[in-house]
């Protein structure tokens, strides 16, 4: 049995301004293909791009802090303790809108992988 904890994973810190920890997952330590896990941090006034991922069904279960989600162009606000499906092939971004960091954790199936996921802002 491996047991993982977020402070012993090295994170990827985007450009925009996330900051993802993958606990589990295809690029992870503990390596999966069916599905994958990763803590996301994103720091007030940051947010996610726009994007869709192809093949993978994704969730984002939020840990802390306040979040303006977008879901096909309409918007919600999302708190602790909520959790929103994303289908596959549906646009989708997250803002953080509180003073806090915004903490959720984001699960996808089949696992992620960078192949994955269109950025809307690339088809400029």
């Amino acid at each position: 049995m491996r047991l993982i904890e977020k402070n012993n994973v090295s994170p990827v810190v985007s450009d925009h301004g996330e900051i993802i920890y993958e606990l589990v997952g295809r690029g992870a330590g503990e390596a999966t293909e069916r599905h994958s896990i990763a803590h996301v941090v994103i720091p007030p006034g940051k947010s996610s791009r726009s994007h869709y991922h192809p093949e993978a069904e994704e969730s984002y279960y939020v840990l802390r802090g306040r979040a303006r989600f977008v879901l096909e162009g309409e918007p919600a606000i999302i708190e602790p303790g909520q959790i929103v499906l994303i289908q596959k092939n549906k646009s989708h971004q997250i803002t953080n809108i509180g003073v806090e960091d915004l903490e959720f954790l984001a699960f996808c199936v089949p696992a992620w992988e960078s192949t994955n996921t269109v950025f809307l802002d690339d088809n400029d």
